[in-house]
Formats: C-alpha cells, sequence, structure tokens
C-alpha cells in the first residue's frame, strides 16, 4: 500500500509539473540540449574519422598528420591560417607550374575533385608528361595538406626543399659574366614579404637570396605561392651565420650594402654597379645591429610623405631596380 502510495503520489508531482509552463520549458531546453551535444559529437567523430581514412588512403606519415594537427590546433576551422611554417609543400597554380617548368621533383600533385577547368588542366597536362604522381582529393584535405584554404584547388610535396650554397650563387654570376648580385634578407618573418622579395629578385635578374637558418621564414606553401613560382627559378640559400656569411663574401671582393632610412647616403646618388649584396632587414625592427655594423655602407630610400617607413618588400623592390638601372647605364 506503501509503494501505492508513493507512485500516487509521483503521478501527483508530474501532473503538477505539466501543468506548470515554466516547469516544461525547462524539460525541453534539457532535452534539445542533450540531443544537439550528441548530434554534434557525431558531425565532428565522422569528421575526424574521414580525415583519417584520407590521410591513410594519401600514404602520410602519422608524424606529417601529428604535426598538421598540432599547427592548426587540432580544428579543421583554423586551417584558414596562412601562417603555418610547412616546408616541402607548395600550393596555389601559379606555383605548381612554375615548379614544373623549373625541374623541381615533385612527389605527388594533389587536386580537387572535379577541378578541370582553366591553368589546371595545363598543369595536370605537364604533370603526366614529367610522370608526376597525381591524386584527387576534397577541399577539406587539401587546406590540411598545404596549412592554407587560398590554394586554388591544387597542392604539391616536393621529394625535397632544395637550397644551394653562397659559393654557388657567385659561380652563376661568374658563368654569366656579371658582377654578382645577391639579396641577404635579415630575419624577414613575414612568408608574403620574402615571397614578393623572391619575385623581384627573379625579375630583376639577382644571382640569389640568402636567407638565415634561424629566426626567420624558409620555403613554405605561402612564401612560395606569393612568389608566383619565383622561387623554383632563383638560387636561395639557407645559412647559419648571416655576419660570418657576410664576412666571407668580403674576402672574395663583394661590397656589403644595407639599406636604413636614417642612413645619410642617397641610394640615387650611390654606385650600385659592381659586386654587391643588398642586405634587407625585418618588418619591424629593420636589420640587426651585428649586420647593420658589418653593411660597407648604409643608404637610404628618400621620402616625401608624412609615412617614414616602408613595407620590406617594397623598399626591396625599389633598391633592385635602381641596380638593373645603374647597370644597364653602364
Amino acid at each position: 500500500m506503501a509503494g501505492r502510495g508513493g507512485s500516487s503520489a509521483g503521478f501527483a508531482h508530474l501532473a503538477v509539473w505539466m501543468e506548470n509552463p515554466c516547469a516544461m520549458h525547462r524539460i525541453w531546453n534539457r532535452f534539445f540540449l542533450f540531443f544537439n551535444i550528441l548530434f554534434f559529437d557525431k558531425m565532428w567523430y565522422d569528421k575526424q574519422k574521414n580525415f583519417k581514412m584520407q590521410c591513410g588512403q594519401a600514404g602520410l606519415p602519422q608524424r606529417r598528420e601529428r604535426r598538421m594537427r598540432q599547427k592548426l590546433g587540432g580544428d579543421p576551422g583554423k586551417a584558414d591560417r596562412e601562417e603555418v611554417l610547412q616546408e616541402g609543400v607548395i600550393a596555389g597554380r601559379n606555383a605548381v607550374m612554375e615548379a614544373l617548368k623549373g625541374g623541381a621533383a615533385l612527389e605527388k600533385i594533389f587536386v580537387a575533385r572535379g577541378e578541370r577547368q582553366g591553368s589546371i588542366v595545363r598543369i595536370l597536362a605537364l604533370a603526366r608528361e614529367k610522370k608526376v604522381p597525381i591524386q584527387e582529393a576534397d577541399r577539406v584535405k587539401l587546406d590540411y595538406l598545404s596549412g592554407i584554404t587560398t590554394h586554388q584547388g591544387i597542392v604539391a610535396y616536393l621529394s625535397q626543399t632544395t637550397y644551394c650554397t653562397v659559393e654557388e650563387m657567385l659561380e652563376i654570376a661568374r658563368q654569366k659574366g656579371e658582377p654578382p648580385f645577391l639579396i641577404l634578407c635579415d630575419e624577414v618573418a613575414d612568408p608574403h614579404n620574402l615571397g614578393a622579395i623572391l619575385r623581384t629578385a627573379e625579375i630583376a635578374g639577382a644571382h640569389g637570396v640568402i636567407v638565415p637558418r634561424h629566426r626567420g621564414v624558409g620555403i613554405t606553401p605561402t612564401v612560395a605561392k606569393a612568389s608566383a613560382g619565383a622561387v623554383f627559378h632563383v638560387p636561395v640559400a639557407k645559412v647559419t651565420n648571416l655576419v660570418r656569411t657576410m664576412e666571407e663574401l668580403k674576402q672574395k671582393g663583394v661590397w656589403i650594402y644595407g639599406t636604413d632610412a636614417a642612413a645619410s647616403s642617397d641610394l640615387y646618388e650611390t654606385d650600385l654597379t659592381g659586386s654587391l649584396v643588398l642586405v634587407v632587414g625585418s618588418e619591424g625592427a629593420g636589420m640587426s645591429r651585428l649586420v647593420r655594423e658589418t653593411c660597407d655602407f648604409l643608404v637610404s630610400i628618400p621620402m616625401y610623405g608624412k609615412i617614414n617607413s616602408l613595407n620590406a618588400s617594397v623598399a626591396a623592390g625599389i633598391v633592385m631596380y635602381e641596380v638593373v638601372r645603374q647597370r644597364r647605364k653602364r
């Protein structure tokens, strides 16, 4: 009887709850919250599972997958951060096309599924001609492989990122019968700036670009894309110590010119026709102290506006083309 009485009391409480709109509202809220958690967790689990399967099909090492996850924060929504530093990967139509034209050793090309329009057709035809493996993939996978979302539907893996030596750059100048013309980047960390510098250096006929092994950006997907593929035509050297490299170049008769807004020498009054290295400082601080002190000359670009500084790649482009102008006159 006591049990029946308890049940009756329970039904009475339930009837009171059902007659109370606020109580029913709370019950429905909790039900929908529970349903949403289950539903979205299932969606996230399926995405993760599909990504793992795709990586497995592509033959990507687990360490590379883990490294990509760490760089992207483990969340596909963060894949649009373009500053992921991952060497050996190139993305974008121009960059991949120039890599093929330049004879870069490509391990495999991934193309967005169903993408067969515009320059993609020519890229794939050239890849088949050079016997580079091609694999279709979803765009989400291309985001993960490249670390950027502006890959234009194509990503390629290099067998290895090839750097040359400074001596090889000097040999290129000797073979062309030209005074050496090198660019040295002092802690340039923005991949878009380095890409733009490489692009201008290639067009201006520089014999090579020197970058630091540490405290600077290397050849990443964003750099390759920003350079429009120039990175596969202009030699790039990675050195451990910039100051030591500058001293070695001095001993070989190469003059070192640094760009500094506070310098007293005007760019357009400076002789740039001989063997030279142009030093480009970082975006914020410019040249480091030791690099500045090692330069033979410091030159400034005349400025007539209210802003007293130029973007690193813009300043580099101005000086490079002053070198071109003076050498053409000679």
